[in-house]
């Protein structure tokens, strides 16, 4: 377990804000951190406790006056398998994408279409990250987890996860930030079906010339990554956290109100009567798209994409992220959720 005071955060966020913590605290195992949290709840319950994952959905808007928590449980291991399936626990401090080349490597698939995703793998299943026609939770069996409050473990099964569009039972208020997840169970296949649903990346395959029966995963993979490379910018270079706005879903109404006005605006089918509106769309059709408020500017290439130009504050990107959020209301009626948590005062 290691400790440190007057913490800087500008490398455990994305956007690289340059915000501090109070103190933050890096644990290796379960019992390291149901040691420090006895320790917090005698000597320092009065401070803010906050646990983050590799910051790839955070927005700190101001100084963290508490405790950092940080996970670097880094174990995989092998819990049971078939001929066709295979249970994988995984420490939540790994690194997604990291688990997911580990996981092809090994013969596991299902994981292909969520390569490059930032962030480690207990955040994957706190937000269900998803692209491209894939979702995590769709692949994770239960999650096991350490109550903030009195240390008890607690097994989410998957049931219990409440798994839906970049949503958790972990993102619920009851919920929220009350518990640290330690280990996550994957159900992974061992025969791989490509997941090709997603409209863009049958292209990008198609593109390759690559006859289907001779796609692999490691081929998916790669297209995957090229194809994120390619659109979304490298956080490492450019501050950002990925997708900053999660795809509305509206009514069919809706949807005929807009294509009055737009006759090839894009969506996805949800249901019999709600459809979902790609955000990147609609903040790009509101003149936002390459813009800039400040140092806080939307992508150039995606305009899901809110990003630091240098030397941006949190405050700057939540301008930036109201001024979007208006512009679309005015023209569409439709009210874009960030799926990035603010943390902090504005």
């Amino acid at each position: 377990m290691e400790f440190y005071k007057k913490c800087s955060l500008k490398e455990y966020n994305t956007f690289g804000i340059d915000v501090s913590a109070n103190l933050m605290v890096k644990y290796n195992c379960e019992d390291e951190l149901l040691a420090f949290l006895e320790q917090y709840h005698k000597e320092m319950p009065h401070l803010p406790l906050l646990h983050i994952g590799g910051g790839s959905n955070l927005l700190f808007l101001s100084d963290f006056p508490g405790v950092i928590l940080f996970s670097e449980i880094q174990d995989i291991s092998i819990l049971a398998e078939d001929e066709d399936t295979v249970q994988v626990s995984v420490g939540a401090g790994v690194t997604h994408d990291d688990f997911v080349m580990y996981a092809i490597q090994h013969g596991w698939y299902g994981l292909e279409n969520l390569s490059l995703i930032p962030g480690q793998v207990g955040s994957a299943a706190v937000q269900n990250i998803g692209a491209y026609g894939a979702e995590a939770g769709d692949m994770i069996k239960s999650v096991q987890s350490i109550s903030l409050q009195d240390g008890t473990k607690k097994i989410w099964f998957h049931d219990e996860l409440a798994y839906s569009y970049r949503h958790s039972i972990f993102k619920d208020e009851a919920v929220r930030g009350k518990y640290a997840i330690s280990y996550v169970v994957f159900q992974l296949k061992k025969h791989f079906i490509p997941c090709l649903n997603y409209g863009g990346l049958k292209a990008s395959v198609q593109a390759k010339q690559i006859p289907p029966e001779k796609l692999s995963a490691t081929m998916l993979r790669e297209i995957i990554i090229e194809t994120r490379q390619n659109k979304l910018p490298d956080p490492k270079v450019t501050g950002n956290a990925g997708s900053f706005f999660m795809n509305p879903i509206v009514s069919v109404n809706v949807m005929h109100q807009i294509q009055e006005q737009y006759p090839n605006a894009p969506y996805y089918e949800v249901d019999s009567e709600h459809v979902k509106v790609p955000a990147g769309w609609l903040i790009e059709q509101c003149g936002w798209k390459g813009n800039a408020l400040g140092p806080a500017a939307v992508h150039d290439k995606q305009a899901l994409v809110l990003v630091n130009n240098g030397g941006a504050t949190g405050k700057d990107i939540l301008s930036l992220c109201r001024a979007v959020q208006q512009s679309v209301s005015e023209r569409f009626g439709i009210q874009l959720s960030p799926e990035v948590n603010f943390i902090g005062k504005a």
